[in-house]
């Protein structure tokens, strides 16, 4: 079976299924190759620069148009983007973030992906909610309402002792919802900052 992994079959069959984002284990599935004939393709083919590895186990065709954000979210799992960058997203705060920020109920990490850097702030359990899907194209995505990104971004100003977000456009911010997800971190500082920042 390891003959029939050639470069041809191997597009024509992610193309047919729509796998965007692959694993060696997807490999062995999709061609009923061995774990062996798996690593050598992908060993292979990254090397001549036509798979690229996004990090370990986890890679996708050079030439394939992924989405940053569809890609943030699969990149480290369970995440949702959120904090700057979601709030840009939403037109809350004018700055252009370039750095892809996220929100995770694992471990702090972050990874850079062809020069773009996706980080991943952790938080607690109870507090991992407050997102929504979209689409782009094909592919689809999970991120922070607005009011969430603005708490989560609050929160981690707070941690690191910064001062509280204070450009923002208040029009785009529900205040009861922005206290609401406030309340799911158990923090009274946290509260508080957002009653009052949202006066």
């Amino acid at each position: 079976m390891a003959k029939l992994l050639n470069w041809y079959l191997f597009q024509k069959k992610l193309n047919e299924k729509k796998i965007a984002l692959f694993t060696p284990l997807d490999i062995r599935r999709v061609f009923g190759v061995t774990k062996v004939a798996a690593a050598f393709f992908l060993y292979r083919y990254t090397k001549k620069g036509l798979i690229l590895r996004l990090k370990r186990g986890l890679y996708m065709l050079a030439d394939s148009h992924v989405p940053d954000l569809y890609l943030a979210n699969k990149l480290y799992e369970p995440s949702y983007i959120s904090l700057e960058f979601g709030l840009s997203y939403h037109r809350v705060i004018p700055e252009t973030v370039y750095q892809i920020t996220s929100v995770t109920s694992k471990a702090t990490r972050r990874f850079t992906v062809g020069g773009k850097i996706f980080s991943y702030n952790s938080i607690k359990k109870e507090a991992f909610t407050g997102y929504q899907t979209q689409v782009s194209g094909n592919f689809s995505f999970i991120i922070a309402d607005p009011e969430k990104a603005f708490v989560d971004l609050n929160y981690f100003r707070l941690i690191k002792k910064q001062k509280p977000l204070s450009r923002f456009d208040k029009e785009k911010i529900n205040s009861a919802k922005a206290l609401r997800y406030a309340k799911l971190f158990n923090n009274k500082k946290l509260i508080s900052i957002i009653k009052t920042t949202l006066q």
